[in-house]
């Protein structure tokens, strides 16, 4: 007879962290309006969450700026502003150029060369045949790989925590951004050139790369460009 299969013994997410994940999903799929103002019943049946675990959740929530809690009145998701979007990317700039320094330096050429090849392959598609679903989905995973292999190479728990907090705030900002052929091209054109500096292992190209690309994401972020 074969072997029985072994119980999954990985422990399961606990409840505080799956409203969490729930309320900001509701987010970013729109399902929670930026700018929503809901009381805890409301948002517990939307998330499908106990009260008691969605307070934790809130709680830290809050504590990250994404919403407010008014005592006996309700919850208040932020609606993303100027003086938010300008401390995302000063908050991206101080980290992530220490990082891409520490990674032109060091990635593993494997993946320099993997990261290359997805978004070359990208912009000939987006060239060729204009802007397509799934083309917004590589999209989306070549800028998560892209940035979090760059944050990764210095392997920091504190930095990684904050960063991905930071992330939640971004793709709160981009949620009323429209995405088209130009701007999508803009974008990855500018990561080819911080990968290219880092292929060459030129630290202080990949660097000015890296900030002439955060310089032009807040200009498009706020609708300069």
């Amino acid at each position: 007879m074969p072997p029985k299969p072994k119980p999954d013994t990985s422990p399961a997410p606990r409840l505080s962290e799956l409203a969490y994940e729930r309320i900001l999903e509701g987010l970013f799929a729109r399902r929670v309006q930026v700018g929503a103002f809901l009381s805890q019943g409301e948002l517990s049946a939307l998330v499908d969450v106990p009260i008691a675990p969605l307070r934790d959740a809130l709680r830290m929530l809050e504590a990250e700026g994404v919403l407010t809690i008014h005592p006996r009145s309700g919850i208040q998701f932020v609606r993303p502003g100027l003086e938010l979007t300008h401390a995302t990317y000063q908050f991206r700039s101080i980290i992530e150029r220490a990082a891409v320094r520490v990674f032109a330096e060091t990635a593993d050429e494997s993946l320099l060369e993997t990261l290359t090849t997805r978004h070359t392959a990208l912009i000939a598609q987006i060239e060729a045949h204009g802007v397509t679903p799934d083309d917004l989905t590589e999209v989306d995973a070549v800028e998560q790989l892209m940035h979090a292999s760059v944050i990764g190479i210095m392997q920091n728990p504190l930095i990684d925590i904050s960063y991905r907090r930071m992330m939640n705030y971004l793709r709160l900002l981009r949620l009323d951004r429209k995405f088209t052929a130009p701007i999508i091209l803009r974008t990855l054109r500018e990561h080819i050139e911080i990968l290219s500096a880092c292929t060459r292992r030129d630290a202080d190209a990949a660097e000015a790369a890296l900030q002439a690309h955060l310089h032009a994401a807040i200009q498009r972020n706020i609708g300069f460009m």
